[in-house]
């Protein structure tokens, strides 16, 4: 830890998609790249700062199939995804103790054996212990994503920003690994996410934040360092969306 840097922060919730865990995989859990979300965690960790993690399931599973025959109801398809969410939950709980960081799984969908149920009142109080919170299973109800869970609980647990975790360095006119002319945007409104469908977050978790004023900084989690300058006020990293 660089003892000449101040967190900025008290509390932060990073939102870690599915597809961030596969690494060089085409499906599962990458391992390696579990065990560098948990040395990053733990690095913020490590300046005092209070963390939840919200993480999605996308590289287990993603969406209701339909081939043929086989169509799948949106609402199973829907629950499969919350329960893959579990999995990648427990492989970073399971990362960042073996690093000495205390983690407690937090369930929107009642697991007693391999998770706590989520209660506001008890993810507060293991905040306050320091203790990184992993929160699974969504919202716990279909028809919402884990960006709008991680919109959901950033204000639910009062948290100071929502940082959303992607592969590129930000939000761009267009996707820049598709379209070479794409250009960065530094700043935005929420409204300007809004009006200008940009592919950031889901519209809902994007009005939630607006109604409570919650910055999101959108930013590449694969690169070293990003998620512990931006906690300790560095500006030049990702886009803010506020």
């Amino acid at each position: 830890m660089n003892l000449s840097k101040k967190a900025q922060y008290k509390r932060v919730l990073l939102k870690l998609s599915g597809e961030a865990f596969l690494g060089d995989r085409a499906h599962g859990i990458d391992a390696s790249v579990c065990a560098y979300f948990a040395r990053q965690i733990k690095t913020v960790f490590e300046f005092g700062v209070e963390v939840a993690v919200v993480v999605g399931g996308g590289n287990i599973f993603r969406g209701a199939p339909k081939s043929g025959e086989f169509e799948m109801e949106r609402t199973v398809g829907d629950y499969m995804g919350m329960l893959a969410t579990v999995i990648n939950g427990l492989a970073l709980q399971n990362a960042l103790e073996n690093i000495g960081v205390p983690t407690r799984v937090m369930t929107s969908i009642q697991m007693d054996k391999v998770g706590e149920p989520y209660i506001r009142r008890r993810a507060m109080r293991h905040l306050e212990k320091k203790r990184v919170i992993i929160f699974v299973a969504g919202t716990g109800n279909p028809y919402f994503t884990t960006d709008t869970a991680a919109a959901l609980k950033s204000v639910e647990i009062n948290a100071d920003i929502l940082l959303k975790a992607t592969r590129v360095d930000g939000v761009y006119t267009a996707d820049p690994l598709k379209e070479k002319d794409a250009k960065k945007f530094d700043i935005l409104t929420y409204k300007d996410v809004l009006n200008k469908e940009l592919k950031v977050m889901d519209p809902t978790s994007v009005t939630l934040c607006m109604e409570n004023n919650l910055p999101i900084k959108v930013f590449d989690a694969m690169i070293a360092g990003n998620f512990e300058n931006i906690v300790c006020g560095d500006k030049t990293i990702g886009t803010t969306i506020k």
